[in-house]
């Protein structure tokens, strides 16, 4: 539920997008929009992967909210009356079990503080170096899912894929220029991080 707390979500009801924003108030748009005599069909999706959810949204709307709302983060417990395991949990180390080559482990041992303190650093560099790489596949990613449910059966669909996955925008914008407005306004802000259109209707 974490996700749910800091997380944005989009439903749309139809080809229009009915509510974004964090995921007790989309459920209650939804709720209130589905609430009308033959409603189009409408589809949740998760902002940070594209993919479309379920939500219960039985109850009356404080019971919907209590639902989706995480709980308050719980106090720390005093560290001493916890039995000490491997790792350092105050820090937040979890011991987790790793394979390499002997040469590897040799390496590792012979670095300053230690193969542990030699793999954190090792990982948080490639975290760094490749940071934009992989906010942007996870951004192309995200925007395939959503394009998948609301946009498969469009004019151009295939191609839009392939001028996506080859970060090739200016085509991209182009095959996608005759959809509906607000599934191309999303998948662009999905994709390429475009804040143009509102957080909620």
């Amino acid at each position: 539920m974490d996700q749910a707390a800091a997380g944005s979500f989009t439903a749309f009801s139809g080809h229009h997008r009915l509510a974004s924003g964090r995921l007790a108030e989309v459920a209650l748009a939804v709720k209130i929009a589905s609430a009308g005599e033959a409603p189009p069909p409408i589809v949740i999706f998760d902002d940070s992967t594209g993919r479309s959810i379920d939500l219960d949204l039985r109850g009356s709307h404080r019971e919907i909210v209590a639902r989706l709302t995480p709980p308050a983060e719980p106090p720390e417990v005093d560290a001493v009356a916890q039995p000490r395991g491997r790792g350092r949990p105050k820090l937040g180390v979890v011991a987790r079990e790793v394979t390499l080559l002997p040469r590897h482990w040799e390496w590792l041992g012979a670095q300053p503080g230690g193969a542990s303190v030699a793999l954190r650093k090792l990982v948080e560099e490639a975290r760094r170096v490749n940071a934009d790489r992989d906010r942007a596949r996870a951004a192309r990613d995200a925007a395939y899912h959503f394009m998948s449910v609301m946009a498969g059966n469009l004019a151009g669909f295939e191609e839009a894929t392939r001028a996506l996955f080859a970060a090739d925008r200016t085509k991209f914008d182009t095959l996608i220029a005759a959809w509906p407005d607000d599934i191309r306004n999303h998948i662009i802000k999905l994709a390429f991080g475009d804040r143009s259109e509102p957080t909620s209707l």
